[in-house]
Order: structure tokens, then sequence, then C-alpha cells
């Protein structure tokens, strides 16, 4: 049976910082059709704030280790999500050159690629970890 306060902590905030480094890879997308430099500044903005999100759900997940509420580490899900995050740290350098440099052609590269790993993260459920009341499922 599950019992919420034994709820691992850090899944929301993993998907939350997915979700914002996937819009990047829409903003990037549209400053690659179009050009206006605002979509670079909106990529930029995303990368950084998604990255900020991350750094809180490590720490969240360090949390549901210490307490108890995390049994052990998903290996697949956690290297799909901590490759998705070097590559968005890596972006994030090339994102605050000048506009046109910052997304294209590596930017967008490394936007879609995160975007992939994120994707396939999400589809396996955003659980770093596994709790002690998912009988054996993240």
């Amino acid at each position: 049976m599950f019992q919420p306060e034994h709820a691992l902590l850090h899944r929301g905030f993993i998907a939350a910082s997915g979700a914002l480094l996937i819009a990047a890879f829409g903003t990037d997308y549209c400053y690659y059709q179009t050009s206006l430099s605002q979509w670079s500044n909106f990529s930029a903005w995303l990368i950084t704030i998604g990255l900020l999100v991350m750094l809180v759900a490590i720490i969240l997940l360090a949390i549901d280790f210490v307490t108890g509420r995390a049994r052990r580490l998903e290996p697949v899900s956690f290297l799909l999500v901590m490759a998705a995050g070097l590559l968005s740290f890596i972006n994030v350098f090339i994102h605050s050159r000048d506009a046109w440099e910052s997304v294209v052609p590596q930017g967008i590269f490394l936007s879609a690629a995160a975007t992939i790993l994120f994707a396939i993260a999400g589809a396996r459920g955003w659980s770093l970890a596994m709790s002690h009341t998912a009988a054996g499922r993240p």
C-alpha cells in the first residue's frame, strides 16, 4: 500500500527541471527559424533555471536517502538525467555567447540531445531512486 509520507521528494523537481530544459530546445528551434535574439535569451534563462531546479532535486535526492525514503539508486534513470544535466551545463556556457553562435549549431544540438535523454527518463517515471513502498517499481 502506498504511504504518502514515504513518497520520494525529488521526483517532481526532476520532472520540472526536465520540462524547463526541454522547453529550451523549443526556444532554440524558434531562434533557429526566426533569428529573433529574444529566443536565444529565453533559452539561456530556461537552461539556467532548469539547472538550478535540478540542483534542488539532487539535494532532495540526498534527503530521500538520508531519511530512508529511498531504498537504492535507479542506475539507468540516474545516468540519463545526469547525462542530460551535464549536456545542459555545457549548453549554458555555449548560450552565453553572442546570439547566433549561442544556438547554431552547438546549442541546438546539445538542447536536442538533452531533450531526448529527458524524454527517455520521463518515460521511465522521473524517479532516480526506488522507494521503500514501491515494491520493486521506480
